[in-house]
């Protein structure tokens, strides 16, 4: 098994740098996993030709290699490019599809035919349901050592990606863990749907890795293990 950062991502404002607002476009950190056929993008944030860029670049492939992606969550800033991986098998947790999949159905049921911002916001939605329905619920495992992880709490069923390599550990957080200043400080992403599941997931997956990808950072030791 081989895993790498393709991109790092940012927040739109990161509150811990003293930012308000949304002062940058926010995108997910991506990584690849090769492991035995599979080639598994995951959080494709970046548009699709940017995103088909740093793959030629940090990887040597293009879109078409990809087998799989798998999304930690459902936002909007964690799956831009999407697209460009029409050959990809997309996945995302069950939990996750369900927990936005109910709330964008009911928006599309209470918009206003006649309201002309409601017709543009149903446009917006029901792409997002196609991306949905594209994606299929995630397996526990996408390949040989790779695990899927729950880390409820900023979303519904946000999970991360567990990489058993034999050396250590290594956990793709998604937005449980979103950058080191979060991690240093044990602070959960501002404005998660359940702040107490988030703070009990960003403890288990400190816990259980030796290394961490960060949802809109870098690779990281875990400053919790001893070295290795």
């Amino acid at each position: 098994m081989e895993w790498r950062v393709i991109s790092i991502g940012t927040l739109p404002a990161n509150p811990l740098w003293g930012e308000k607002g949304q002062v940058r476009t926010g995108h997910a950190t991506t990584t690849l996993v090769v492991a035995g056929k599979k080639r598994i993008l995951i959080d494709p944030g970046l548009p699709d030709q940017i995103i088909a860029a740093r793959l030629a670049e940090r990887a040597n492939l293009a879109p078409s290699q990809i087998t799989d992606v798998f999304l930690t969550s459902f936002r909007a800033d964690c799956r831009r490019g999407i697209g460009a991986f029409a050959n990809a098998e997309w996945w995302i947790s069950e939990a996750e599809r369900e927990g936005v999949g109910v709330p964008i159905a009911q928006r599309l049921k209470d918009l206003n035919p006649d309201d002309e911002e409601d017709q543009v916001l149903k446009d917006v939605l029901s792409r997002d349901v196609a991306v949905l329905q594209r994606c299929r619920p995630a397996p526990d495992r996408l390949a040989e050592r790779v695990a899927i992880f729950p880390l409820p709490g900023v979303t519904p069923g946000l999970c991360g990606v567990l990489l058993e390599d034999p050396r250590f550990t290594v956990l793709v957080t998604g937005d449980a863990i979103p950058t080191v200043e979060h991690l240093e400080r044990g602070q959960v992403l501002a404005g998660a749907i359940d702040a107490g599941k988030a703070r009990e997931s960003f403890t288990e997956a400190i816990e259980v890795a030796d290394m961490l990808v960060l949802g809109r950072d870098n690779v990281v030791v875990n400053p919790t293990k001893k070295p290795f």
